[in-house]
């Protein structure tokens, strides 16, 4: 079974974009807003709780990344009233030490502040047309966050910031892992696959450049397939020496075949033994070894009452085994 992303009416989208334009004009028009997609956006280092304390060598750790569909109600395809959903969401995120969001953009206050308990989590940029949607909640320190959009776009998908953010997370005293969260260009038609590639080659030269010779950790919705010949996310795998969790734990290291023929929609459906648009890669370093031990498609934790899912994804979880590699401790006494 193969996954994606199921989008909007046609009539929805043109209600979105009618209202961001709208929007986009009278904030332009009152110099309330001033931005632009290409801008890098920097945030200050985070309070560090756990700077000159005793370190640690080795431990554990649990993630997950959520495309939590927070369109306005009126135009989201999630199932669930969202306002209501969204603060759950903020709830039951609390069992993971370290959480990425996606489409967090006019429900970030029920999301951070109806019971969410995480000590660190990043600044929202606000609703659409201005946010990203992009933001992380972690147990441990934030040490530097930034936010980067796309170069490439099409359809609805430019009427938001979409993009990617990296941050810097130090799990104990002086060792830290570069997380990315990342909301891929939607949609399977020829141009919205060449924006989605594109944006592979752009977040690719990211990692490159910022975080060579480090542990990395991605998620999020890449919108992409391995089984969809006009996707190349196994490319940003080979080019930055990455591996993919499900990959691994479900296939023995094993991609499925590339096809022509589009995915299907049937993307509340998943198993753990199908492929999700939703992806969690990672690579160890010399400091420190990743080991990935239980990679989940969360489906019965994040439902309502009824038994209905919160959001219009199934998130994504893995649990880690960290440790500081022996040579690397020698090396620092």
């Amino acid at each position: 079974m193969i996954a994606v992303f199921k989008r909007t009416s046609k009539k929805k989208w043109y209600l979105l974009i009618t209202l961001s334009l709208l929007t986009c004009f009278v904030s332009l028009s009152f110099g309330v807003v001033n931005f632009h997609r290409h801008q890098v956006v920097f945030y200050p280092s985070f309070t560090s709780k756990t700077a000159g304390s005793t370190p640690v060598y080795e431990g554990e750790f649990s993630a997950i990344s959520y495309n939590v569909a927070g369109l306005p109600e009126l135009i989201s395809s999630a199932e669930t009233p969202r306002s209501e959903s969204i603060a759950a969401i903020g709830r039951k995120l609390n069992a993971y030490a370290v959480a990425h969001v996606q489409e967090d953009f006019n429900y970030n206050d029920e999301l951070y502040n109806s019971g969410n308990n995480h000590p660190y989590r990043t600044s929202a940029k606000g609703m659409i047309p201005y946010s990203d949607g992009l933001n992380t909640l972690s147990r441990f320190p934030i040490t530097e966050f930034r936010r980067i959009p796309w170069t490439d776009c099409t359809d609805a998908d430019c009427f938001t910031l979409k993009g990617f953010s990296y941050s810097r997370i130090e799990i104990t005293a002086g060792t830290s892992i570069d997380f990315y969260n990342i909301h891929a260009n939607a949609a399977n038609h020829p141009e919205a696959a060449a924006a989605r590639r594109k944006n592979m080659l752009q977040f690719s030269d990211y990692v490159k450049t910022h975080s060579a010779g480090r542990a990395v950790i991605i998620m999020g919705d890449l919108n992409a397939h391995y089984s969809y010949t006009y996707d190349n996310v196994d490319h940003l795998l080979k080019d930055n020496g990455l591996l993919d969790a499900w990959i691994l734990l479900y296939r023995n290291g094993k991609f499925p075949k590339p096809e022509i023929r589009l995915p299907n929609d049937a993307i509340l459906k998943l198993t753990d033994t199908c492929e999700s648009i939703d992806k969690v890669l990672f690579r160890s370093s010399s400091e420190i070894e990743l080991l990935p031990k239980d990679f989940k498609i969360e489906k019965s934790l994040f439902t309502d009452v009824h038994g209905k899912p919160l959001s219009d994804h199934c998130p994504v979880s893995l649990s880690f085994a960290w440790r500081i590699q022996p040579n690397y401790i020698a090396k620092k006494n």
